[in-house]
């Protein structure tokens, strides 16, 4: 979690979202982000490894698509951003972590 110099906080994760089954499964990654009390919430109770559902509004590059961009390798990829509004908890109970949902705000409800 990190601050801007207006004293927002701002947390970033990436998330695998799996689209397909069997042989035609794929992994999509997906760059999050998290503002203000649910960037503290989230920064505070999820890791990595974590199951959540996130809600949020994709934030597509210039030309109205993911970001693409090379890898160090020269390859190209494309990376899909979301801004989120609303996260939960859906896997296993995590003893430290309230089982509610959050939204922008960082209230449960």
């Amino acid at each position: 979690m990190r601050y801007t110099p207006q004293g927002k906080a701002v947390t970033n994760l990436s998330v695998a979202a799996d689209v397909g089954f069997g042989a035609n499964k794929k992994t999509v990654w997906f760059r999050v982000t998290f503002w203000d009390k649910l960037a503290e919430v989230v920064n505070q109770y999820v890791g990595k490894g974590d199951t959540v559902y996130i809600e949020g509004e994709l934030v597509p590059d210039e030309t109205g698509g993911p970001r693409i961009w090379t890898k160090q390798d020269g390859t190209p990829s494309a990376s899909f951003e979301l801004n989120a509004q609303t996260f939960r908890f859906t896997g296993g109970k995590k003893e430290s972590a309230p089982q509610q949902e959050y939204e922008d705000d960082g209230v449960p409800f």
